[in-house]
C-alpha cells in the first residue's frame, strides 16, 4: 500500500511540474501571437503565484475538511482545465483569467503532498518527490520545443500537456477510495495525547512566529530561492533568443536542460542525504548555482550559456527540499508545522514578485540584465543561509 501511494504521489508531482515551465519557453512566440506586451509574462506569472499563495494559506483547513486524496484530484482537474483553456485563449485577458485556477490548484496539491510525505515517509523521499516535479517541468519544454521546431503553434504544446493532465485525473480518480481508506486508518492510529501536546506547542509559537530567533533569515533564503528558480524558468528562453541569438526551439530545449538539471540533481540528492547533512547539501547547491549564473553573466560564446543553465538547475536541486527538511532541526519540532507554511508562503512570494520585477525593468532596458539579477538572488540566498547557520551555531554553543 505504501509503495502504491508513493507512485501516486510521484505522478501527482509530475502533474504539478508540467505547467510550470510552459509559459517561459512559449512566450517568445506566444506574446507575438496574441499581441501582448513582452513584460506581460511577469503579470501572468504573478497571477499564478498569487493563486498558489492563497491556496497554500487555506490548504490546512481544506485538507482537514476534504482529505489529501480529494484535494489532489480536484487540483489536477483545475490544472488540466486551465491548460486546455490556455491552448484556445485568444487574448491576454483570457490568459490572466485562466492563470487563477492554475495557481489555486498548484498551491493546494503542493501543500497537501509535502505534508503527507513529511508525515509518512523518509527524508530522501522528500528529495525524490521534488525530483518528480522536475520530471514534469522538464517534459513541458521538450513537448513545446517539438511543436515549435516543426513549425506548429505553441497552442499544440499546451493542448498536449492538458491531455496528459486529464489522463492523470483518471488515475487519481481510480485511487480515491484507497486514499480515503488510508487516511481513515491513519487517523485511527494517531496518538491523541502526543497530538494534543504538539498542538499546544505549535499554537503558542504561532502567536509570534517572526519572533522565533533566526526565522527571518530562513524566510529570506526561501524568498530568493524561488525567485531564482522562477526567474530562470520564465525569462531564460527570452534571454537566449534575444541576447544569444538562439532559435526559439533551441532555447526551449536548453531551458528543458535547466529543469533536467534540477530533476537529476534531486534524484542524486536523495542518495547524498544519506551521507551529507542538509546544511552541507544546501551550501553545495547554492555554490554550484552561483557558478552557473556567473557563466551566464560573462561575455562567453553561447554554448557556455547551456552549461550555465544546467549548473544553475543542478545547484538548485537540493536547496528547496533540504531547507524544508531542515526546519525542525533549525527551529524545533514544535514550531516546524507552523513555520513550514510561512516558509512556503515566502517561497511563493519570491515566485510572484521577483520574475515580474525583472520583466518590468527588462522591458525598459534589455533582457540581457537577467544574469545580474540571478547572481544577486543566489548570492543573497547564500549569505542569508550561511548567516543563519553561524547564528544557530553560536546560539547552540551558549546553551
Amino acid at each position: 500500500m505504501a509503495t502504491f501511494f508513493l507512485v501516486i504521489i510521484y505522478l501527482s508531482f509530475i502533474s504539478l511540474g508540467l505547467p510550470d515551465s510552459l509559459l517561459g519557453v512559449s512566450w517568445p512566440l506566444l506574446h507575438l501571437d496574441i499581441n501582448a506586451p513582452f513584460e506581460a509574462a511577469g503579470l501572468i506569472s504573478m497571477v499564478v503565484a498569487g493563486g498558489t499563495i492563497v491556496s497554500s494559506f487555506v490548504s490546512g483547513r481544506v485538507i482537514k475538511a476534504l482529505g489529501t486524496g480529494k484535494i489532489v484530484f480536484i487540483s489536477c482537474i483545475m490544472t488540466a482545465a486551465s491548460l486546455l483553456g490556455i491552448s484556445f485563449a485568444p487574448s491576454l485577458i483570457w490568459l490572466i483569467l485562466l492563470a487563477i485556477p492554475l495557481g489555486l490548484g498548484a498551491g493546494s496539491v503542493d501543500a497537501a503532498l509535502n505534508n503527507y510525505v513529511a508525515l509518512h515517509y523518509k527524508s530522501y523521499h522528500m528529495s525524490w518527490l521534488h525530483c518528480f516535479w522536475g520530471v514534469g517541468a522538464s517534459i513541458g519544454p521538450i513537448i513545446m520545443s517539438r511543436f515549435i521546431s516543426k513549425g506548429q503553434s505553441w497552442r499544440s504544446g499546451y493542448l498536449t500537456v492538458s491531455i496528459i493532465q486529464f489522463v492523470l485525473v483518471v488515475i487519481l480518480l481510480s485511487a480515491l477510495p484507497l486514499w480515503i481508506k488510508a487516511e481513515r486508518d491513519s487517523k485511527n492510529n494517531e496518538s491523541g495525547s502526543e497530538e494534543a501536546a504538539d498542538s499546544t506547542s505549535v499554537g503558542q509559537a504561532a502567536k509570534k512566529p517572526l519572533k522565533i530567533k533566526g526565522v527571518k533569515l530562513a524566510l529570506v533564503s526561501f524568498l530568493f530561492y524561488c525567485g531564482t528558480e522562477s526567474t530562470m524558468g520564465l525569462w531564460g528562453s527570452s534571454f537566449l533568443v534575444n541576447v544569444k541569438n538562439i532559435s526559439a526551439a533551441t532555447a526551449a530545449s536548453w531551458v528543458s536542460l535547466y529543469y533536467t538539471g534540477i530533476t537529476v540533481g534531486r534524484f542524486i540528492s536523495g542518495f547524498l542525504t544519506l551521507k551529507m547533512s542538509n546544511r552541507m547539501m544546501i551550501r553545495t547547491g547554492q555554490t554550484i548555482a552561483l557558478c552557473g549564473a556567473l557563466l551566464l553573466l560573462l561575455p562567453l560564446p553561447s554554448i557556455f550559456s547551456l552549461f550555465g543553465f544546467m549548473l544553475v538547475g543542478l545547484g538548485c536541486a537540493p536547496i528547496y527540499p533540504c531547507m524544508l527538511h531542515e526546519t525542525p532541526v533549525r527551529f524545533g519540532k514544535e514550531n516546524s508545522q507552523m513555520l513550514m507554511g510561512y516558509q512556503m508562503s515566502f517561497a511563493y512570494t519570491g515566485s510572484t514578485f521577483l520574475p515580474p520585477l525583472l520583466g518590468v525593468i527588462a522591458s525598459r532596458t534589455s533582457i540581457s540584465i537577467m544574469p545580474f539579477f540571478v547572481v544577486f538572488y543566489i548570492a543573497t540566498m547564500l549569505i542569508g543561509s550561511e548567516t543563519l547557520n553561524i547564528y544557530l551555531y553560536k546560539l547552540k554553543s551558549k546553551v
